[in-house]
């Protein structure tokens, strides 16, 4: 009974355990089922999904297409709105609002004129400025391409056939290169070249500045046969050359100080001579020699000896003449006077024509400003009669008239400093004569006080000598009383 009990337990075991299998291997295959169906159905949706996308940009590119016609419509729309809003506000304006947008578009259309006309007259258009104002704005225009077109031929420059005006006068057409606003003329034949310029805005018409010399003529002809070498050019834009030709000499600039400049000139010769002739006798005056007072008393005295004489006779001209006369006076007061005479003598030589040439430094100054004055009045008549529009009536007046003060400038600066010269020498001279003058004045009080010292040294001689002789010898006695005392 037990195995059969235990038999069927096993049995109902394994039945549990076939059923457990059962149920397991339903569950997983069902999930396989599930897992397959689930995956369908995701790519099934890609699918949709992709399909969907793809009708969707479909969809907006023909909406972007209507959108942009729309969008071209409604622009359209917009202008024709504002142009029947425009012809619409101006039925409703009032005449004068009407007037006023007028003179604005009037003056628009003058600016425009104005930047047009300028741009012509900036690159040299040769037609006559009235011409430019009658031309219309396609004619402005057309010349505007035409100046453009030549613009852009400058940094392409070829040589070309144009006329020049040699500096001669004669009209040669010649091979030209232009390169901006500066040309080169080569003749071949001649072989000769130089630097031209548009001649007064004429086209095709260029007019020669400098013709070159030596080496320049062959870097000249081996730039039009090679196409390459050196050139030469003004970097100025020909105002070198032309400060070049209006250089003027010193004669040329002193004519242009007109009338007034011949007064200026006369003084400065004048002053001029005179400083010469001064010179040249300041120059050769002789030195004052300076002596004592002993020396001159010694020698006016006649007792002086061969070395005093020898200096003495040293001395010569003016200095000579005052030596003369202190020798020769027979008394002091007609050697004083005749002394003072010759002093004021030598110095009227000494300083005459010297004023002259400070008169000379005063005058000149004014004569400048006086023809400065004249110039101006002349420039004020011209711009009077001709107008102030042109600079060169102006500045071309102003420069003349100031070329009068120059003069008188350049006249009074050396005449003063040779006025303050020679004045200064003339004086310094004088005084070395008026001390020595006044040193020959007092000599006769050197020798009557060396009269009185030599008399007074001759009798105190005299006594002393005489005292020796009467004074008898001290006895012994005597002597030893005076030693004693002594002591």
């Amino acid at each position: 009974m037990i195995r059969i009990i235990k038999a069927r337990k096993i049995t109902k075991v394994s039945v549990f355990a076939l059923a457990l299998s059962l149920v397991i291997n339903v569950s997983v295959n069902a999930q396989e089922q599930l897992a397959e169906s689930l995956l369908n159905k995701i790519s099934t949706a890609q699918k949709e999904l992709t399909m969907a996308e793809q009708n969707i940009a479909k969809q907006r590119q023909a909406l972007s297409s209507q959108l942009s016609k729309l969008e071209t419509e409604v622009l359209a729309l917009r202008e024709k709105t504002a142009a029947v809003r425009r012809l619409s506000d101006e039925k409703t304006l009032s005449l004068s609002q009407l007037e006023e947008r007028l003179n604005s578009w009037n003056q628009q259309q003058a600016y425009q004129q104005g930047l047009l006309r300028r741009f012509l007259q900036q690159q040299g258009d040769s037609s006559d400025q009235s011409i430019i104002d009658r031309s219309s704005l396609v004619d402005k225009l057309d010349r505007v391409l035409i100046s453009s077109q030549q613009f852009e031929q400058y940094f392409a420059p070829s040589w070309q056939q144009s006329k020049v005006i040699l500096p001669s006068g004669d009209i040669t057409e010649l091979a030209t290169l232009s390169m901006g606003p500066i040309s080169w003329y080569w003749n071949e034949t001649s072989g000769y070249a130089g630097l031209a310029s548009a001649h007064d805005g004429q086209a095709g018409l260029l007019k020669s500045n400098v013709q070159f010399k030596g080496a320049a003529n062959s870097t000249i002809g081996e730039l039009h046969s090679q196409a390459a070498g050196s050139i030469v050019f003004d970097p100025t834009m020909n105002r070198a050359m032309a400060r070049q030709q209006h250089s003027e000499s010193f004669f040329e600039h002193v004519l242009k100080g007109g009338k007034w400049a011949i007064p200026i000139v006369f003084f400065a010769v004048f002053a001029l001579i005179i400083a010469l002739i001064k010179v040249v006798q300041l120059g050769r005056l002789s030195k004052v020699i300076r002596f004592t007072p002993s020396i001159l008393s010694n020698a006016l005295a006649k007792n002086q000896d061969t070395a005093q004489s020898q200096i003495i006779g040293k001395v010569k001209g003016m200095q000579k003449r005052l030596l003369d006369i202190a020798v020769t006076a027979k008394s002091a007061n007609e050697r004083d006077d005749q002394l003072f005479m010759q002093l004021q003598d030598d110095k009227t030589r000494l300083e005459r024509w010297i004023g002259a040439i400070g008169m000379t430094a005063a005058v000149s100054p004014l004569l400048g400003l006086l023809g400065t004055v004249s110039g101006m009045i002349e420039t004020f008549k011209m711009m009077t009669l001709f107008g102030s529009g042109d600079p060169e009536v102006v500045s071309g007046g102003i420069a003349q008239a100031l070329v009068t003060t120059e003069l008188g400038l350049v006249v009074a600066i050396p005449a003063l400093i040779l006025n303050a010269v020679l004045s200064r020498k003339a004086k310094s001279y004088y005084n070395e004569l008026e001390s020595f003058a006044i040193l020959l004045s007092k000599s006769d009080e050197q020798v009557n006080t060396s009269k009185t010292a030599n008399l007074i040294n001759e009798s105190t001689a005299t006594t002393q000598a005489k005292e020796k002789t009467t004074t008898p010898k001290p006895s012994i006695a005597q002597a030893s009383l005076q030693e004693s005392s002594a002591t």
